[in-house]
């Protein structure tokens, strides 16, 4: 009896079988890929959002502030680090949110060139400007990402009706929850690594580095926490439950799809990014990586709803074993 029971006990979905259904969905309606597309044409052709003037009384402050404690050729190195990197600066980056968001080659490459040459620019002047701007860019962001995420769910899970505004509303509600959740996670992380680190450097940095790692095994239940939501049209609150619960029980499984799904995304992104920026060449880039990465999204929900299925199926047969069992 006890074989039988084993025998027919659910086998886990598998990896390369939800893989290759995402990837398969995709290519059967290509046209998933026109809003990370357009996004990306935007960031590369289109104008840019920069920052630098807000903080150049502070580039022209360093030799009065750091004076003392660098060299003046340190002082002009770092100078010119800071003046190259907010000059790269594109605030219309935040518009690929996360967890949920339009997936991008180029958000953060931020180019400063385009085959039409060099885009226009709209400068920043002010603190309050560009607090603004991000206030605003970020749940525009939110809202773009729910329309991806909604017709990509709708595609590879074959729902007959697209999850609607009800589902976008509660995946931002969601990515506003975690985006609170990582910001103060972050600033108490350098918090506690600068009290640390006022003892001793060396301890400061080892606090830090150790809080970082930690914080990455929260990424798998955050990156599942909004699925339910466009695959179970569930709420909020029970879709990251569903993500926890799933986590808890299939962490091995989960884990090793989102390492692979990882992999396969930065490994590729060398590759689309081989072309220069002012070439037409980086277009064929940008269209190969919106392919993996829209594939990826939804072998994603593919796998979270299969999972969720066996992960439900598996436990209501333990449970009604233990129930069957003699006391």
């Amino acid at each position: 009896m006890n074989s039988e029971r084993s025998d027919a006990f659910p086998r886990p979905p598998g990896l390369i079988a939800s893989f290759t259904a995402g990837f398969n969905s995709v290519a059967n309606h290509i046209a998933l890929i026109t809003l990370p597309a357009l996004f990306d044409l935007f960031l590369w052709l289109g104008p840019r959002l920069n920052v630098l003037e807000v903080f150049r009384p502070f580039l022209a402050a360093m030799p009065r502030l750091y004076g003392g404690m660098m060299d003046a050729e340190t002082l002009a190195q770092a100078q010119e680090f800071w003046n190259s990197f907010l000059t790269r600066i594109n605030l219309f980056a935040l518009l690929r949110t996360f967890p949920m968001g339009v997936s991008s080659l180029l958000a953060s490459e931020m180019p400063l060139e385009s085959p039409l040459g060099t885009p226009i620019v709209w400068s920043l002047t002010s603190f309050w400007t560009m607090l603004v701007a991000i206030l605003l860019l970020i749940p525009i962001g939110w809202f773009l990402g729910g329309l991806y995420f909604s017709n990509v769910a709708r595609i590879a899970l074959s729902l007959p009706n697209p999850p609607g505004k009800r589902a976008i509303g509660h995946s931002i509600l969601l990515s506003f929850f975690w985006l609170a959740v990582l910001s103060f996670g972050f600033f108490a992380s350098l918090t506690l690594a600068g009290i640390f680190g006022w003892v001793n450097p060396a301890l400061g940095q080892l606090v830090f580095y150790t809080l970082l790692f930690l914080s990455l095994w929260t990424l798998v239940p955050i990156y599942f926490s909004i699925h339910g939501i466009f695959a179970f049209q569930m709420n909020a609150i029970q879709s990251v439950l569903s993500s926890l619960r799933l986590t808890r029980f299939t962490f091995p499984f989960t884990s090793l799809f989102l390492t692979i799904s990882l992999l396969l995304s930065l490994g590729l992104r060398f590759l689309w990014l081989t072309p220069p920026a002012d070439s037409w060449w980086l277009l064929v880039g940008i269209l190969s990586n919106d392919y993996i990465s829209t594939a990826l999204l939804a072998a994603s929900f593919i796998y979270y709803r299969d999972m969720s299925l066996w992960l439900e199926k598996a436990l209501k047969q333990i449970q009604a074993q233990r129930t069957t069992l003699p006391s």
